[in-house]
């Protein structure tokens, strides 16, 4: 993972971030709006290509934290290339199998790196990171289109976005305000057992209130569970985030979005709710 130039923050200790963000609140409130009328009012193809958007420059900024060098923009082009198809493939699913196209992934990570002019010793972490980017970004957060093409489904793309945000707010809030008690000191000093907590506290009563305004359908049972459920996997989602962001020596995957860094730090929670989310509902259902 050696090079000389990346457009991501260095790591700065245990203490970094600990503060309260108005930039936050800014960026929601230029994004939420926006979102909720492309989700509400818009066609399935203009949510298409906004979960393309967002996915393919989230892809970008995992690339960059492993292929930092010029000479490999070919291998990133190809990842994007195989996640693009990816989500064509999910929400399209006459057109090509998802299985059809992660064998072609498969392939072009591998073959790739027979034409590649980096070391020898390179070549196997390279094709899993090319792989694993596809994989990570890619079909994980195809799950948000798989949940939206069912019935009522843009309510429950609000759903899942109104706990997960609810999850992310109340570990963030509390975690800063009162948290002590580390959570993953080694992953991610910032995290605590408190934060937890909270978060998994305001996931319960987001998705209390999301039975009345978004899906009624949905019992005190599911609410309970979702809470609990959308709260765990986002705190998983952050922590492997974190993890990998780490391991390459950076505290942001990027700089995109004003008090949230990239947007792989927007989607870190998101990656693990939404197939979570579409799995209980599929299984549940």
């Amino acid at each position: 993972m050696a090079g000389a130039h990346t457009t991501t923050r260095p790591y700065e200790g245990p203490l970094s971030g600990k503060r309260l963000d108005a930039r936050r609140v800014y960026s929601a409130l230029v994004f939420l709006p926006l979102f909720y009328l492309l989700v509400r009012y818009g066609p399935p193809l203009g949510f298409f290509i906004l979960v393309l958007t967002v996915t393919l420059l989230a892809l970008a900024e995992f690339y960059r934290l492993h292929f930092r060098e010029a000479s490999t923009a070919p291998a990133m082009a190809l990842g994007l290339g195989c996640a693009g198809l990816l989500l064509i493939s999910m929400q399209w699913p006459g057109l090509a199998s998802q299985e059809v196209v992660l064998v072609i992934a498969l392939a072009v990570a591998l073959v790739s790196r027979l034409f590649s002019r980096e070391a020898l010793k390179q070549s196997l972490v390279d094709a899993a990171v090319l792989l694993l980017g596809v994989l990570y970004v890619g079909l994980l957060l195809g799950h948000v289109l798989l949940t939206r093409a069912r019935p009522d489904g843009e309510w429950l793309i609000f759903f899942l976005i109104l706990v997960t945000w609810a999850g992310d707010t109340g570990a963030y809030y509390v975690g800063i305000s009162i948290g002590k008690r580390k959570l993953a000191p080694i992953i991610s000093p910032n995290k605590t057992v408190e934060g937890l907590l909270g978060g998994l506290g305001l996931s319960v009563i987001a998705a209390l209130a999301g039975k009345l305004w978004l899906v009624p359908s949905f019992n005190l049972v599911d609410c309970i569970a979702l809470g609990l459920l959308l709260a765990v996997a986002g705190v998983m989602g952050d922590l492997v985030e974190s993890a990998l962001k780490r391991s390459a020596g950076v505290k942001d995957s990027g700089s995109l979005i004003p008090g949230h860094g990239g947007m792989l730090d927007r989607l870190d929670s998101m990656l693990f709710t939404a197939p979570a989310f579409y799995y209980y509902i599929l299984l549940s259902g």
